[in-house]
């Protein structure tokens, strides 16, 4: 059972991923925001972070750096739609500040699942 951090302002969307990852087996743990985030990762660490680039506050790029910073062996998905800020896409920059992979919203779950297991190191589901 892997420890995962679920980063994101969208409610609804954290719940959903949330669930979806405890069915699985795993711990998971939330934040709404960047700042939030981080706050979580410190007190209860992660294996694994997927996190949203466009949020309130301290924003997935920020935290991407401060993460790397603070826990380099923590391996990074992040997840965006384009924000609110237009079209614009960040998940390459995303992936050259430090994620290790990218995730574009809105994603099937089954693809999420399949994600998860590759970055945790798990067979790939029967």
């Amino acid at each position: 059972m892997a420890r995962i951090l679920v980063i994101d302002d969208e409610v609804q969307l954290r719940g959903v991923v949330r669930r979806i990852l405890e069915r699985a087996g795993h711990d998971v743990v939330e934040a709404g925001d960047g700042d939030e985030g981080l706050k979580r990762h410190r007190e209860h660490g992660a294996d694994l972070v997927l996190l949203d680039i466009f949020m309130p506050g301290r924003d997935g790029i920020e935290l991407i750096r401060d993460l790397r910073a603070e826990a380099p062996e923590t391996k990074i998905v992040v997840m965006s739609g384009g924000g609110r800020r237009g079209n614009l896409d960040l998940l390459d920059d995303a992936r050259m500040l430090g994620a290790s992979r990218s995730l574009r919203k809105p994603f099937e779950l089954a693809a999420l699942l399949a994600l998860v297991r590759e970055m945790l190191g798990e067979p790939p589901a029967p």
